[in-house]
C-alpha cells in the first residue's frame, strides 16, 4: 500500500480543496459580524465555491486518467464529493443571508458558524496529514470532527427551540430555520468527510 502513495496529485488537490473550504467557512462566519457587507462577502464565498468545483472536477478527471491511484478510486471520489458538499452548504448559508436580507444577527448562528470553521480547520489538518497516513493522528482528527458535529447538533436544536419560542414574524422564523439548516448540514458533511477518512485509514494504514 505504501508504494501507491507516491502519486501526490490527489493529495495536493484534497489539500487545496480543504484550504478553499476553510476560507469560505471563515467568510461565512464573518458575515454574521458584518451583515452590511453581506453581498460582497457572499460573492467571495461563491468564487471560492467555483474554485472548489474546479478542483473536484479535476480530481474526477484524474481518477479516470490515472492507471494506479494512491488510494482506492471509490474512496477518492467519495472523499472529494463529500468535501465539495461542505463547500456547497457554506455557499448556501451565504446566499440565504443575502437573499433573505438578514439585517440582525443571532448568537446561535455565530456559534454554529464557529463550529463549522473548527470542523474545516480539522479537515485541513487531516488533508495535510493524509499523504503520510499516520493512523493515530488521523483517527484523532476524525474523532475531533465527530465531537464537533455532536456540538453542532446541540447548538442547532437549541437554536430551533429558541426560534420557535420567540414572538417573531413567521417569515423571520422560516428564514432563520433555513439558515440554521444549511449551517447544520455543512457540519454534517464535515462528519461525512471524517467518516470517509477513517475508512481509508483503517484500510490503508
Amino acid at each position: 500500500m505504501g508504494m501507491r502513495r507516491k502519486d501526490t496529485r490527489f493529495f495536493d488537490a484534497f489539500a487545496s480543496h480543504a484550504n478553499v473550504t476553510l476560507k469560505a467557512a471563515r467568510l461565512v462566519r464573518s458575515m454574521f459580524d458584518d451583515l452590511g457587507r453581506a453581498q460582497e462577502i457572499s460573492a467571495t464565498v461563491s468564487a471560492a465555491e467555483k474554485e472548489g468545483d474546479e478542483i473536484t472536477h479535476g480530481v474526477i478527471r484524474m481518477i479516470h486518467e490515472t492507471w494506479i491511484t494512491p488510494i482506492d478510486r471509490p474512496d477518492i471520489h467519495r472523499l472529494i464529493t463529500r468535501m465539495d458538499d461542505v463547500l456547497d452548504f457554506a455557499e448556501a448559508v451565504a446566499e440565504r443571508i443575502v437573499l433573505f436580507e438578514i439585517r440582525e444577527t443571532r448568537p446561535d448562528a455565530k456559534e454554529l458558524a464557529d463550529v463549522l470553521v473548527k470542523c474545516c480547520e480539522s479537515i485541513q489538518k487531516t488533508m495535510q496529514l493524509l499523504p503520510k497516513m499516520p493512523r493515530v493522528e488521523l483517527l484523532e482528527c476524525c474523532g475531533a470532527i465527530g465531537a464537533l458535529e455532536d456540538l453542532a447538533d446541540d447548538v442547532y436544536r437549541r437554536a430551533i427551540a429558541t426560534l420557535f419560542k420567540a414572538p417573531d414574524d413567521p417569515l423571520i422564523v422560516l428564514k432563520w430555520r433555513d439558515i440554521y439548516d444549511a449551517l447544520e448540514n455543512a457540519t454534517g458533511r464535515c462528519a461525512d468527510v471524517a467518516n470517509n477518512i477513517e475508512g481509508i485509514v483503517l484500510e490503508e494504514a
